[in-house]
């Protein structure tokens, strides 16, 4: 799961950043209009954390641009606005909720959990594709009854995977989305290709009734057995 949070109050984005941290969440920030919208133009993200007042425009100027672009992503207002006129303004742009400064980080985690799963899987916390049992909250994998061991970004690249089953992923994209923007720092992505071999490995022993096929040089794609 990958997380942006758009917010100008560095202290305010350090803490959320440490308490997302810990519940295994990916989590990137930008503390301008500008940096948030470039954020949001070049990488994926299953939830934006967006503040209404931001140096250079405004939060819902970046909605309204993530709307139009029809991208995937969910979003919560962050405001220390709790006016009726903000919310209604925020809900009927397009976002998925609204949250009121100060706020506690138990509950933005909740929230934010809560409109990844509505909107993803119908409000599933657990999701089942062919005989694999993906635990969303728990992060954990059940395949014919047994548990399998995957690792943090095994079952992110896994739970990525069944969030676009069907669908060709490049090797960037499952970089990107697994790593966020420190994957820019690699020079190949021979790092994608070995977490796809183990995790490859794991289904087959365990006879997953899913396969994840390659395509040469572009990427892969996972589907049912």
């Amino acid at each position: 799961m990958k997380v942006l949070i758009v917010e100008d109050d560095v202290e305010l984005t350090k803490t959320i950043q440490q308490y997302l941290q810990k519940e295994n969440i990916l989590v990137e920030s930008s503390g301008t209009f500008n940096a948030g919208l470039e954020k949001v133009s070049f990488f994926n993200y299953d939830c934006i954390l967006l503040d209404i007042n931001l140096p250079g425009g405004t939060g819902f100027d970046i909605l309204k641009y993530i709307k139009e672009l029809k991208l995937k992503s969910n979003v919560i207002i962050l405001s220390a606005k709790d006016s009726l006129d903000d919310k209604l303004l925020g809900l009927d742009l397009g976002a998925d909720d609204y949250i009121a400064k100060p706020f506690h980080l138990a509950e933005l985690n909740a929230r934010i959990k809560a409109v990844i799963r509505r909107n993803n899987h119908a409000g599933q916390e657990v999701i089942n594709i062919g005989n694999v049992i993906l635990d969303i909250n728990n992060r954990k994998v059940v395949i014919e009854d047994k548990e399998i061991e995957f690792y943090r970004k095994e079952f992110d690249i896994l739970y990525y995977f069944i969030n676009n089953l069907n669908r060709l992923l490049t090797k960037s994209s499952i970089a990107e989305y697994t790593w966020g923007d420190q994957y820019e720092d690699s020079d190949d992505m021979d790092f994608v290709y070995y977490q796809i071999k183990n995790i490859r490995k794991k289904l087959k022993e365990a006879k997953a009734n899913i396969l994840i096929k390659s395509t040469y040089g572009i990427g892969y794609t996972m589907k049912l057995a």
